[in-house]
């Protein structure tokens, strides 16, 4: 196997420069503390891709306000000091490793299976989420009912994201990413069947684009211009996984459009395979995104094959690729490849939360067998 080169090129994104164009892409791990706070097993987590080699690591979603933000069990949060402080072992950890951390800010909207500040769930209407909650975080049954989310609530979501990336930035990342991906709260809003609005924030695509516009730009005041800013953004969901956009090309036109130029460093796409046509036939997402929006992408999804990875990037449809499966299945995947050895393959049973593994020994089995 001939190692792909254009993997291990240094690249600047925003105002800071990678080692090369692999990143961990976020992975739910509902692994920290009930309250929030991360401890060393985590640390330990996040610190062992930096030793294997990826220019940057991408946390899990993290949630972001006390209010209706938090989504999982055990699930991370950057809402107070002590959870801010919290982190700083695994910034510490990883950046000691010559890597960077950007933090995933994640609202969970009318998906949310736990909150330990709320019994009730919100998004834009008043529609029950397709599918079922999901197990292997601790889900059952149906999604509940979730109340639609008023102007004022929607006032402290974008309030809950600007607070959340200052912690971020004061607990020593290098950036956040801003989840509007996957069906949580943000793609709620962007997706035609969850959002009946009639106000600004319902209708047209342009109008469903609008809350995330509205928090990449007030976060991009909150934490000027030397800090990372990114958006995640996809067309399939946790609970919805072959949803695409009904305007197809039309509507990847408006959306990445309407995200160039409000203060974003870079978009991050995620399909099921990355480096196939986004709508049945043509461009990916990643290209579509790098077309319409003019700004660095990072391409997710199916692109644990190293060759496969490379011939995206010398397409030029996107600059960066992130690794979910591919990372959590070998923490140390840049570092094979470059040593042209293959990596191990993917066992779902490793998503099976920490905090349900014996201090996670089964996972430190699988990981370094």
């Amino acid at each position: 196997m001939m190692t792909p080169t254009k993997l291990f090129e240094p690249q600047k994104l925003g105002k800071i420069t990678l080692s090369n164009r692999l990143l961990v892409a976020p992975l739910t791990r509902t692994s920290a503390e009930a309250d929030g706070r991360v401890g060393p097993l985590m640390t330990s987590y996040y610190t062992n891709f930096a030793k294997g080699g990826f220019g940057a690591v991408i946390t899990e979603g993290t949630y972001t306000d006390q209010a209706y933000s938090q989504c999982y069990v055990n699930q991370p949060g950057i809402t107070s000091v002590a959870q801010q402080e919290s982190w700083r072992p695994v910034v510490e950890g990883v950046k000691s490793h010559g890597s960077k951390i950007i933090m995933q800010l994640m609202h969970g909207g009318a998906l949310s299976q736990c909150n330990i500040y709320k019994t009730e769930t919100c998004g834009p209407s008043a529609v029950l989420p397709k599918g079922t909650q999901m197990t292997v975080y601790r889900g059952l049954g149906k999604y509940k009912l979730p109340k639609e989310i008023t102007r004022f609530e929607i006032e402290q979501a974008i309030e809950g994201f600007v607070l959340s990336a200052r912690r971020a930035k004061e607990a020593g990342f290098d950036g956040v990413e801003i989840h509007g991906a996957n069906g949580y709260l943000l793609d709620q809003f962007l997706t035609n069947y969850t959002n009946n609005r009639t106000d600004s924030y319902g209708g047209s695509v342009a109008a469903r684009v609008r809350l995330a516009k509205e928090i990449a730009v007030a976060v991009r005041g909150e934490v000027g211009s030397d800090f990372v800013v990114g958006l995640r953004i996809s067309q399939g969901k946790v609970n919805d996984f072959e949803h695409k956009w009904t305007g197809g090309i039309d509507d990847a036109k408006i959306i990445f459009g309407a995200l160039s130029d409000i203060g974003l460093d870079y978009i991050h796409t995620t399909e099921f395979e990355a480096d196939q046509p986004a709508f049945g036939k043509g461009e990916t997402l990643s290209a579509l995104a790098k077309r319409f929006s003019v700004l660095p992408v990072i391409a997710n999804g199916s692109l644990h094959e190293a060759n496969r990875a490379a011939a995206l990037l010398e397409s030029g449809g996107a600059d960066f690729v992130s690794l979910g499966r591919g990372a959590i299945a070998n923490s140390n995947w840049p570092n094979l490849t470059r040593e042209n050895l293959l990596p191990r393959d993917f066992d779902p049973e490793i998503l099976t939360p920490f905090a349900d593994l014996n201090n996670a020994q089964m996972f430190e089995e699988k990981v370094r067998a």
